[in-house]
């Protein structure tokens, strides 16, 4: 009869068993890399977006107007000192000098009649059939003829540079970088037709705000970072606008770069550094920042528990990859510096070692 009684007894023991809460699981240690937080000597320095242009860079146009028929380059293209850019229609300009030739020639018969005729006066004077007056007009009519014949040359040569002029040639070798007309449009004396960035010294053109114009000096030396460049090179303002421009506010400054090779129209990253702004600092990397409610947040280690507490900051700067934090943190603390949005308040950490390094 005791055999029939514990066979109830053991199966009740197994369902209360089973209906028992599990253990909670321990939660693993976490390996944690970390790094001591220290003050450092931190140099200000200010970002702006630039653009690479040619030190000169000319808007050519014809010194003569008419209608466009030829134009020789294109956008991008390289051209020699000299060469041929456009044309504008000569056919006046032409007819113009052929006037003018005629002119000329009949200016030269009237002074080489009149130049016959005192001739032939000064022999009769020399014997004195006629009278002084009479060879004073002759020589005054040689004269007259005389500068007619200079007038027509002078004229001559002035339609000759309008003819000339009806051509577009390249004062200096260079790029095009701009076309502003097109074979048909009529345009103007003076009217640009290209824009041609001369070859040689190139430069950094950049805005500043008004609040940054006292930080900047002639002479003073920048770095200048091109996009997708590896490495920055050193530039020196040479050039600081008188006034600011009347859209953005901003003045225009420019910079000497010390590659003449850079190419035309890059953008860039101009650095300055400012001087005397140096001062001690603490900075972290930006792997060790994470938001929370709008707040900067940093993982503190507490070293004689190995557990994480969680630390509000103030960064007041970032600098590439690194932020200088103006409050929250002393020096000597240990910061986690990676996978920090892993992590939970109060979670037992051990320190991270890499493969191979002794303990």
């Amino acid at each position: 009869m005791f055999r029939f009684l514990a066979t109830p007894l053991l199966a009740a023991s197994v369902l209360l068993q089973a209906c028992s809460p599990a253990p909670k699981p321990t939660e693993p240690i976490r390996a944690v890399k970390v790094m001591q937080v220290g003050e450092s000597d931190v140099t200000s320095s200010n970002s702006y977006a630039g653009e690479i242009k040619a030190r000169i860079e000319s808007r050519l146009g014809f010194r003569v107007g008419g209608k466009l028929v030829a134009r020789h380059v294109e956008l991008g293209q390289k051209v020699r000192a000299g060469q041929l850019l456009a044309e504008v229609d000569a056919q006046d300009y032409r007819l113009s000098v052929d006037a003018a030739k005629a002119q000329l020639s009949a200016a030269q018969n009237n002074r080489d009649l009149a130049a016959a005729d005192f001739k032939r006066y000064k022999e009769l004077r020399d014997k004195e059939f006629i009278s002084g007056a009479e060879l004073e007009r002759r020589e005054s009519s040689l004269k007259a003829a005389q500068a007619q014949l200079e007038q027509a040359q002078a004229q001559l040569s002035g339609q000759g540079n309008q003819l000339s002029y009806s051509k577009l040639l390249a004062d200096k070798a260079g790029v095009v970088t701009s076309i502003d007309a097109e074979v048909g449009q009529v345009v103007s004396a003076g009217m640009p037709v290209l824009r041609l960035a001369q070859e040689g010294q190139r430069d950094v053109v950049f805005a500043v705000p008004e609040d940054k114009l006292s930080q900047l000096r002639i002479g003073q030396a920048v770095q200048v970072k091109p996009w997708g460049a590896e490495q920055a090179q050193a530039a020196s303002i040479y050039e600081i606008a008188a006034s600011a421009d009347p859209v953005t506010r901003t003045f225009a400054v420019r910079a000497s770069l010390s590659n003449p090779q850079t190419a035309l129209g890059s953008t860039a990253t101009v650095t300055l550094n400012n001087p005397g702004a140096s001062n001690k600092a603490i900075t972290l990397p930006t792997t060790a920042l994470r938001q929370e409610g709008g707040q900067t947040m940093v993982w503190v280690l507490d070293t004689t528990s190995m557990t994480l507490r969680s630390q509000t900051i103030e960064v007041v700067a970032v600098q590439g990859n690194d932020v200088l934090v103006k409050s929250g943190l002393q020096a000597g603390q240990q910061v986690v510096s990676a996978g920090v949005h892993v992590l939970s308040p109060g979670q037992k950490v051990s320190l991270y070692q890499a493969p191979g390094a002794k303990p």
